[in-house]
């Protein structure tokens, strides 16, 4: 409805501004070329803070255990952990990269982060990663499920094997890394704060993105229902659904030639990516003392992408003062009928 009034408009006074259904027509007629354009002026009001947010020493004497901890979000949240006093145990299948970045903040931060090789989507890779993590700092009192891959595909293209490559990583990786942590926490009698690392379509879907959407929404079922059953041994479990912030490692497959960025940013309302940071001291948050009655949440950090995409209407923003005034006109000459 929203967009046959606003095409009627743009037959009206075809002066005024691009019809909405042309939009992405101008976007994508750029081909391949990386589109560098500046954020809207409303990202102004809304600048990146990646100041680390809690007081130092909130993780003194803390394990932390990150999955896909050598990049991206992960090298993130491991900084900003072992920044406040956390010894950081990062797991991933790249030793390399995860020696590098283990070094990288230990120097950093003065603390120690210890780099262990793992396959999340091979059980006995991860009992032997868990064997190690226990070994060189003991049980975890925060446990991150970060690892994940995704791809972007047309759904009638997904062979069965690429299928299992996303939820073996993302469903069945995290399963077995929270399953055999909180098995030996139970033995232990020692509790934990499990995070868990989602997207904001883990709630709607999204085509394209089907095994992650699939294994996303499975991750956050598993981490409410976890929630509700294993509390009474002190661990709690939230989820992080973030929109979409640059990281080498994501982009490379869900945008390889930059051509969406553009469009990313222009349904997020405050008008600009996240930054790995803010995604870091939330995450830290939730993890921390401070938050120790937070648990089941699932928490969407997008600069309001998802509501802006959900209405119905949002699309009107795009209309000017005088179409606007046009469209009054137009209404008030329907009363009565």
């Amino acid at each position: 409805m929203a967009a046959s009034l606003l095409r009627r408009v743009s037959v009206l006074r075809s002066d005024l501004t691009l019809p909405l259904t042309s939009l992405h027509r101008k976007f994508l007629s750029n081909g391949t070329k990386v589109l560098c354009q500046s954020s809207p002026p409303q990202a102004g009001f809304f600048p990146a803070n990646e100041g680390v947010m809690l007081l130092p020493g909130s993780f003194k004497n803390k394990v932390a255990f990150i999955t896909g901890g050598g990049t991206g979000l992960g090298k993130g949240m491991t900084t900003v952990l072992s920044t406040l006093g956390a010894e950081c145990v990062i797991a991933s299948r790249k030793l390399d990269v995860l020696q590098k970045t283990a070094e990288e903040i230990s120097n950093q931060t003065g603390n120690k982060v210890h780099a262990v090789q793992c396959d999340v989507r091979d059980p006995a890779s991860v009992t032997a990663c868990v064997d190690e993590l226990i070994n060189v700092a003991g049980l975890p009192d925060v446990v991150i499920n970060n690892a994940a891959g995704n791809f972007i595909s047309p759904s009638e293209n997904l062979s069965a094997n690429a299928w299992r490559t996303i939820t073996d990583i993302v469903l069945n990786g995290t399963a077995f890394v929270t399953l055999e942590v909180g098995k030996r926490l139970i033995k232990a009698e020692k509790g934990a704060a499990f995070l868990a690392i989602t997207t904001i379509y883990a709630e709607s879907g999204s085509g394209f993105v089907v095994p992650s959407a699939a294994a996303k929404a499975g991750v956050e079922a598993l981490c409410k229902s976890l929630a509700a059953e294993w509390g009474r041994y002190g661990m709690r479990f939230n989820i992080i659904q973030p929109g979409p912030i640059k990281t080498k490692g994501a982009f490379s497959r869900l945008d390889p030639t930059g051509m969406f960025e553009k469009s990313m940013i222009g349904r997020i309302p405050t008008g600009r990516l996240g930054t790995p940071g803010e995604i870091a001291n939330l995450a830290a948050y939730l993890c921390s003392d401070y938050a120790t009655w937070v648990s089941g949440a699932i928490i969407r950090m997008d600069g309001g992408e998802y509501v802006s995409m959900a209405g119905e209407f949002n699309d009107l923003k795009k209309v000017t003062k005088e179409q606007w005034a046009m469209l009054e006109t137009m209404i008030r000459k329907t009363k009565g009928s």
